[in-house]
């Protein structure tokens, strides 16, 4: 081949002419046009305008992302775990669930052997049962005591009325004896006056006889009279005869309060009463006992009196007090008897079983877990740097790595731990030397999701985020703009709480 004319090779050879008389054979297709070097240009230069704006475009939206929010890929899911726990302890029966079931509050997770409770909740019944039987046997002796009481203060009283019928019935023996000697005085004159008639004859013999008996008999009829004076002065706890003066009806004031049967009847009406619950002192008389007794009702009505004492009576009282112990007795068996069914407090999928059949666990000892699949937020650790213009309600976007450009979730900021994460480590970093470097820290800031369905998309603890705060956007929602919650209302003080069992 001829390679010193490369050229040739590419040229198309000329082509005879046909012979006269022939026709001229169909000419060879032509070559396609090269195309210009004018139109090569203009694709390359529209390619590179058009990179251009996307560039210009591209940087233009990171330049405004950069003023307009802030970001960190140190977050993660977060949310509250309920652990599960018996209140009791016992033998396991049954277990309903098992790890990644989802279960509703309410829900049943395992059965304990109910049959030890049952045996304590009969027992308490029967409990029960013979308190009630106390009480009524308490009530019983209350109202025999009752009895006592009013017969005590019906003798108290019916002792000072001895006493004041005494005195008076020693002013009427007083009085008999001062008729007595009248009657004396008025025979011994009789006797004075016929006895010198007698000695001149001018009187007989009889009638000095009968004057003479008439006088004995005054005077007999005035010793018994004194001696029926001296009788009830005694009687009355008195001399026989006055200390002072010659007034035979002279006793003190206060005899129907201080004489020794009303000071008995007193003190066993006390005794009665005490053991009813009704206190008093023996300084006191006997009337005002009775008085302060009647003042226990505003009307003095005795009826309603005793019945209140009957309510206030120790025994009663007592009796009651063992019946409310025994009741709860019963009522703590109960409980613990419902206790045997452990069941869901919350709405969630159960996680880190630990529990089969046939195990006996104790009160308090972790069973199993129930984690929320709607209580869930993301704890986002920012750069102390990033944070001047966050702010609670501040607007973000949330990115999930599990999945990815797929889905994209909204939240807002509901507020920021008050400390640092390194500080708030279980081990936090410490400087034997007393030296400060400075390092970058970060907060944790809480964000909460907006209209989350985990029906649909489902958010599971522990899942990379990428939170984009928009901090130029107005916050929304409770404590907007602010950066520390308000205080929290608190519940009713258990003081004021009714005092019931549940």
């Amino acid at each position: 081949m001829d390679t010193e004319h490369p050229e040739e090779l590419s040229q198309p050879r000329a082509v005879n002419p046909a012979p006269s008389g022939q026709s001229p054979p169909n000419p060879p297709p032509a070559a396609p046009a090269e195309p210009a070097p004018a139109a090569g240009r203009r694709f390359w230069l529209l390619g590179g305008i058009g990179v251009a704006v996307v560039v210009l475009i591209a940087g233009a939206l990171a330049v405004t992302s950069l003023f307009n929010t802030v970001s960190t890929d140190d977050a993660y899911i977060n949310g509250h775990v309920t652990f599960v726990a018996a209140r009791v302890p016992g033998q396991v029966q049954t277990v309903y669930v098992d790890d990644n079931n989802r279960v509703h509050k309410g829900d049943r997770l395992l059965e304990l052997d109910r049959t030890p409770y049952l045996i304590a909740a009969a027992i308490a019944q029967q409990a029960v049962a013979a308190a009630q039987s106390d009480l009524v046997v308490a009530q019983a002796q209350a109202r025999a005591l009752e009895g006592q009481t009013r017969a005590a203060r019906f003798n108290l009283e019916h002792a000072i009325e001895d006493v004041d019928n005494q005195i008076e019935l020693l002013k009427s023996k007083v009085a008999t004896l001062n008729s007595q000697q009248a009657v004396l005085v008025k025979a011994q004159a009789d006797y004075d006056r016929v006895l010198p008639l007698s000695k001149v004859g001018a009187a007989t013999g009889e009638d000095l006889d009968n004057r003479r008996a008439e006088l004995l008999v005054a005077q007999a009829q005035v010793a018994e009279a004194l001696q029926g004076v001296y009788e009830v002065r005694v009687s009355l706890g008195q001399h026989p005869k006055p200390d002072t003066g010659d007034d035979l009806t002279q006793v003190p004031a206060d005899l129907d309060q201080t004489f020794s049967t009303v000071q008995q009847a007193q003190a066993s009406l006390i005794q009665s009463a005490a053991q009813l619950g009704v206190v008093s002192s023996f300084a006191k008389t006997p009337r005002q006992l009775v008085d302060d007794f009647y003042k226990r009702d505003p009307e003095g009505n005795i009826d309603r009196i005793y019945d209140q004492i009957l309510k206030d009576a120790p025994g009663v009282h007592q009796a009651q007090a063992k019946l409310a112990q025994a009741q709860a007795n019963l009522d703590q068996a109960n409980l613990n008897l419902s206790y045997c069914t452990v069941w869901s407090e919350i709405d969630g999928v159960v996680t880190r079983r630990d529990v089969n059949p046939g195990n006996n666990i104790v009160a308090g000892q972790s069973l199993m877990a129930v984690r929320s699949l709607t209580d869930i937020w993301v704890d986002a650790n920012f750069k102390e740097t990033q944070l001047a213009d966050i702010r609670i309600g501040s607007p973000v976007d949330l990115d999930v790595d599990m999945y990815g450009s797929r889905q994209h979730f909204k939240g807002r900021v509901s507020g920021f731990t008050m400390g640092t994460g390194s500080t708030l480590a279980l081990l936090p970093a410490e400087n034997a030397t007393g030296n400060f470097v400075k390092v970058v820290q970060r907060l944790p800031v809480r964000i909460d999701l907006i209209d989350y369905d985990p029906d649909k998309v489902p958010l599971f603890i522990g899942l990379s985020v990428t939170p984009t705060v928009y901090i130029n956007e107005p916050p929304t929602g409770p404590s907007a703009g602010k950066v520390l919650q308000p205080f929290l209302v608190q519940p009713q003080s258990p003081a004021t709480l009714p005092a019931t069992l549940p």
